[in-house]
């Protein structure tokens, strides 16, 4: 190959300005800037990557606190909401005409559908082990049932995405 013809051997030749300059300082002054500028350039990329991680974790506990406070309002609309369930369940258990009694029972089915929709579930307690996580004993009957059995529902009790909304109220056995 040939060599290149516009490489040449440059020969520094110091002018009137250049005189008594130190190169060798001028190009160690270089080398610190060129440093400091590596340097800085490393602590702002770290800046922004901490600030992009900063913002993942922000976007992320956004994320879960819009959760919370969505369950929390859920959870005290419902919460007013069930009394007026509970309403139905004494009303169904009182003697009505045919018609009026398919009307509530269907009324309260819809009322449960929404419920179930929104994550809402009615505890089942029959022929459970007392626990007080889920259930409120008000009351002791007497019963073939073994010791701290379920022996009777009061109250309905209802779960909201795997946490009790409100325990049931229930008897239990002696």
């Amino acid at each position: 190959m040939e060599e290149d013809k516009d490489t040449e051997e440059i020969e520094f030749v110091a002018d009137k300005e250049s005189e008594g300059i130190d190169f060798g300082e001028k190009i160690k002054k270089l080398k610190e800037d060129l440093k400091k500028c590596h340097d800085e350039r490393k602590e702002y990329l770290d800046g922004w990557q901490r600030a992009k991680a900063d913002y993942i974790n922000f976007k992320k506990d956004e994320g879960k606190r819009f959760e919370d406070m969505a369950r929390f309002v859920t959870t005290g609309l419902v919460q007013d909401l069930l009394p007026i369930l509970d309403s139905f369940d004494l009303a169904l258990g009182h003697k009505m005409p045919p018609e009026v009694e398919k009307g509530v029972l269907l009324i309260r089915s819809q009322f449960l559908d929404v419920l179930k929709r929104q994550g809402i579930e009615v505890m089942d307690v029959s022929g459970q082990k007392f626990d007080p996580a889920y259930h409120e004993a008000v009351g002791e009957a007497e019963s073939d049932a073994g010791e701290g059995m379920i022996v009777e529902e009061i109250q309905k009790g209802y779960i909201f995405r795997g946490n009790v909304l409100r325990p049931a109220r229930v008897k239990i056995s002696k």
